[in-house]
């Protein structure tokens, strides 16, 4: 028996190399993914926490004890402080938005019931347009698909509180 002496094949040389170039884009790729599928659920999270924060400030003055029910007129002072409170987290128009792009315009306040005429319930949705680090930088464009149909880039986040009147 002859000892052998492994030999390193010429051929292979380089090949670690190559592989991992093809292999790095691919693990970026997932890597920005992961991270804006993290940022999404943090804005969404922050979102929620806002509508909650509106809707208990909105749960807490809407109730008409003459009229036994939840009022909250369109255009009122109470409606336009719930809607800072959801944006700005102080019923004044005041400092920055808790979500970068989120505007009064995109919080809607509203009473319900199981009887209409008597709402005893307030609901307040944000309803906002998530928009990727990753693409263009802007939401109005899209990504081509794999089948022929484009991707949209922004994804439609909507955090909804319903609370009890108080």
């Amino acid at each position: 028996m002859g000892l052998h002496v492994f030999k390193r094949p010429q051929a292979q040389q380089g090949v670690a190399l190559v592989e991992f170039t093809l292999v790095l884009p691919v693990l970026l790729l997932l890597l920005l993914a992961f991270g804006e599928f993290g940022r999404m659920l943090y804005q969404y999270n922050v979102l929620l926490q806002a509508s909650r924060d509106a809707d208990r400030f909105v749960a807490s003055q809407a109730w008409n004890s003459t009229l036994g029910a939840a009022i909250v007129p369109s255009g009122s002072t109470l409606e336009t402080q719930t809607k800072n409170v959801a944006v700005y987290g102080v019923p004044a128009n005041t400092g920055t938005a808790v979500v970068s792009g989120l505007t009064t315009g995109m919080v809607t306040v509203s009473t319900l019931g199981a009887d209409p005429t008597h709402p005893d319930h307030v609901r307040v949705t944000i309803t906002y347009n998530f928009c990727p680090v990753i693409g263009s930088g802007n939401c109005a464009g899209s990504i081509p698909g794999f089948f022929g149909n484009p991707i949209a880039l922004s994804i439609p986040l909507v955090a909804t509180t319903v609370m009890r009147a108080l």
